[in-house]
C-alpha cells in the first residue's frame, strides 16, 4: 500500500484517535417487535414481509404528494407578495370555527421525485413503529439513539450504493458537514497535535455550484487550519485537471454534487473517474437528487454512468426521492469509523426518530421494487422536452428569466393558474440569473405536464429560455 494513499491516511488517523482514547463507536439498542420475532430472522422478515406491499402503477394516493391545498388568506398573500406568518391557516372566526376555504394547487416545486411520501407501505411502516416504540430512545447515536431500525436502514442504503457501510445522519446537510470536517481532521490528526504545515493540509477541490452544505463544511475545515479550498469552474474538467496538476499537496479531495439542484445538470462522472485514476484524489459525491431517481436499480448518478467503484464516499438524503427525512453517508467501514469519531454534526445531533427511520427503510425497499416510478419520472422529462422543445436532461428544470421582478411575477401568475412553482433568486443563485425552478415527479401525469407548459407559456417566453448550462459563479 502506498504511503500517500487515502486508505493509509485514514488508518493512521484512526490509530491516532485510538491512542488518544477518543475513538467513538455506536451503541446499538434492540427494539424488538411486539410480535417477538426471532432476532436472527428479523432482517429477512422485515425485507420479505407482506407489510412491504407494492403496486404496479400510479394510484390515487400518489397524488397526495403533488396536490396541495392552501388557505385562501395565505394564497392571497402569496399572490400579492405579502409575507405570511402561517397563522392564518389555523385562524378561527367568532364562533371558533376554522374557515374551510382553500385553493387547490398542483405542486411542481417539491423534491419527492418518486411520490413515496404518501405510499401506503411507507405510512404503515411509520405508524407501526410509532405504535410499538413511540419515537424510540431519544439521544445521539453514540449514546442511546441508535437502534436495530437504524442499522437495517444503513445496511439497505449501503447495498443500494454498492458500498461497504453507511452512516445515518439527522439531515443531508449534517451528512455533508460531517464528511467535510472529518476529511479536514485527517490532516490535524496526522500532525500529532501541532498545526499542519501547508503541504500537510488537505486540498479540497470543489465545484463552483456545489450545495451550501458542502460549502459550509469545507469552509469550517479551512478555518480549522486543516484544509485549503480550491474552486473549479462548474463541471469544467480541463480547469480541474490543471488545478490538480499544479497542486503540490499530497492529500487531494474532489467534491461535487452529482445532479445540481438549481441547474438540473449532471456532474461529468466519467471524466471525474478518469481524473481520479490519474491524480489519485479522494472522490466525494453528493447524490442527494440522484439517489433512487437515476440508475437501473436506483443506485444514483454513479450507477447511471457506470462508475460506482470510482466514488469513494457517496452522500445522500432521505428527504427527496425517499420521501422521508434524514441524511446518510455510504463509504468504507474505516471511513465510517472515522466519521463517527470526528463528524461533529453527527456526534452532537440526536438520532432520527424510529418511525422516520422505519418509514425510510420501507420507502427504499418499495422504490427498488416499484421500478415503474423511475420510468415514470423520466417519461415526464421526455414529456416536457416534447412539449417545449427545451432539451432538459433531468427532473430538475431551471427556467432562467433574469431579474427578480420577472421571476416573482411569473411565480405569482403560475399560482393564479393553480401551479406551485417557486421563484429562485439571490443568494441561492447569482444576480440576474433568477429563475423558475420546476421539479417533476412520478406522481405527475402527461396531462399535468400539458397544463403546466400551457400556463408557463403565458408567464414566460419559453422559446427564449436559454437551454444551455448557466456557468454561474463561485459561491464561496
Amino acid at each position: 500500500m502506498l504511503t500517500n494513499s487515502w486508505d493509509y491516511w485514514v488508518e493512521e488517523a484512526l490509530s491516532r484517535l485510538e491512542s488518544l482514547k477518543v475513538l467513538r463507536s455506536l451503541r446499538p439498542i434492540l427494539l424488538p417487535s411486539l410480535e417477538l420475532k426471532p432476532i436472527e430472522n428479523e432482517v429477512k422478515n422485515l425485507v420479505d414481509s407482506e407489510e412491504f406491499e407494492t403496486f404496479d402503477g400510479l394510484r390515487s394516493w400518489d397524488r397526495a404528494s403533488v396536490e396541495v391545498e392552501i388557505a385562501e388568506p395565505t394564497f392571497q398573500k402569496w399572490v400579492d407578495d405579502v409575507p405570511s406568518s402561517g397563522d392564518e391557516i389555523i385562524s378561527r372566526d367568532e364562533d371558533g370555527i376554522c374557515p374551510q376555504h382553500f385553493k387547490k394547487l398542483l405542486l411542481f416545486s417539491g423534491n419527492d421525485y418518486l411520490g413515496l411520501s404518501s405510499h401506503p407501505t411507507v405510512r404503515k411502516a411509520a405508524a407501526k413503529a410509532a405504535q410499538e416504540h413511540g419515537m424510540g430512545p431519544r439521544g445521539s447515536a453514540l449514546i442511546c439513539g441508535y437502534t436495530n431500525y437504524h442499522r437495517l436502514l444503513e445496511s439497505c442504503l449501503a447495498d443500494l450504493k454498492k458500498k461497504e457501510d453507511c452512516l445515518l445522519c439527522p439531515t443531508g446537510f449534517a451528512a455533508n458537514m460531517a464528511v467535510m470536517v472529518t476529511i479536514g481532521s485527517v490532516a490535524s490528526l496526522l500532525a500529532s497535535g501541532r498545526k499542519p504545515l501547508k503541504d500537510e493540509r488537505v486540498a479540497i477541490f470543489s465545484d463552483a455550484l456545489n450545495h451550501a452544505s458542502i460549502i459550509d463544511g469545507i469552509r469550517l475545515a479551512e478555518r480549522q487550519g486543516a484544509a485549503e479550498i480550491i474552486v473549479y469552474r462548474h463541471c469544467d474538467m480541463s480547469h480541474l485537471d490543471a488545478l490538480l496538476s499544479s497542486c503540490s499537496m499530497k492529500k487531494k479531495v474532489v467534491v461535487s454534487d452529482s445532479l445540481f439542484s438549481m441547474d438540473g445538470d449532471f456532474a461529468p462522472m466519467v471524466e471525474l473517474a478518469e481524473l481520479r485514476k490519474r491524480h489519485g484524489f479522494l472522490l466525494v459525491i453528493d447524490d442527494a437528487h440522484g439517489s433512487l431517481v437515476c440508475g437501473e436499480n436506483g443506485g444514483g448518478v454513479a450507477e447511471e454512468f457506470n462508475c460506482e467503484r470510482d466514488v469513494d464516499v457517496c452522500i445522500g438524503t432521505l428527504s427527496k426521492a425517499v420521501g422521508c427525512h434524514g441524511g446518510f453517508v455510504t463509504c468504507s467501514k474505516k471511513w465510517k469509523h472515522l466519521l463517527q469519531s470526528k463528524g461533529r454534526s453527527f456526534i452532537f445531533s440526536t438520532a432520527s426518530p424510529v418511525p422516520v427511520v422505519a418509514a425510510a427503510h420501507a420507502a427504499v425497499i418499495v422504490a427498488k421494487k416499484e421500478m415503474w416510478r423511475r420510468r415514470a419520472v423520466w417519461s415526464r422529462v421526455q414529456d416536457f422536452r416534447t412539449l417545449t422543445g427545451i432539451p432538459i436532461t433531468s427532473p430538475i428544470i431551471s427556467l432562467i428569466v433574469g431579474s427578480e421582478e420577472k421571476a416573482l411575477r411569473a411565480s405569482r401568475l403560475m399560482l393564479k393558474f393553480g401551479f406551485h412553482v417557486s421563484a429562485i433568486r439571490p443568494p441561492t443563485v447569482p444576480p440576474n440569473s433568477c429563475r423558475l425552478r420546476v421539479t417533476l415527479s412520478a406522481a405527475h401525469t402527461t396531462d399535468d405536464l400539458k397544463q403546466l407548459t400551457a400556463a408557463l407559456s403565458l408567464c414566460i417566453s419559453l422559446p427564449e429560455i436559454d437551454a444551455t448550462k448557466f456557468e454561474g459563479h463561485a459561491r464561496l
